[in-house]
């Protein structure tokens, strides 16, 4: 099985972008805020704390791009944000029989993936993944297809 939301990297350099230009327009407001015309007194202080909490929020969720293939003999996750620069992509290919069991965390708004495979070396390796920006369909089409996978083993 296949799943990917490649297809959604558009929207989501949207939603960054967007957040940027708030984050831009609200250091310019409160730069005039301060020095012109001080309406709003200490509450000009959210002109730029409450883009930068969004932005932080959405740095936080982890990495946006997620695509997984279980298709043929060999297991294939791939990790990666939409900025390349800000954190390397992960990208894990191994064989089927390696995979011992799998967890889904999902607390508040970040969820994550944690794989655990067997190795020679080390007994066994903890891999993980930041799925926080899948839907429910395709978080529960991906525990559907490892579940098939961990009974095959």
């Amino acid at each position: 099985m296949r799943l990917s939301n490649r297809n959604k990297a558009s929207a989501y350099n949207f939603i960054h972008t967007l957040l940027l230009m708030f984050l831009i327009a609200g250091a310019g407001a409160f730069i005039l805020e301060e020095y012109k015309f001080d309406i709003l007194g200490w509450e000009s202080i959210f002109l730029i704390t409450v883009p930068i909490l969004c932005l932080g929020i959405f740095y936080l969720n982890g990495r946006q791009i997620f695509e997984y293939d279980s298709d043929g003999e060999a297991v294939h996750f791939r990790n990666r944000n939409i900025i390349p620069f800000l954190s390397k992509p992960l990208s894990d290919e191994f064989p089927k029989y390696k995979l011992v069991s799998y967890e889904i965390i999902d607390v508040f708004f970040i969820k994550r993936l944690y794989i655990k495979i067997s190795s020679k070396n080390s007994g066994s390796i903890m891999l993980k993944y930041e799925i926080s920006f899948l839907t429910k369909k395709e978080v529960n089409d991906l525990k559907a297809s490892l579940n098939k996978v961990v009974k095959s083993n």
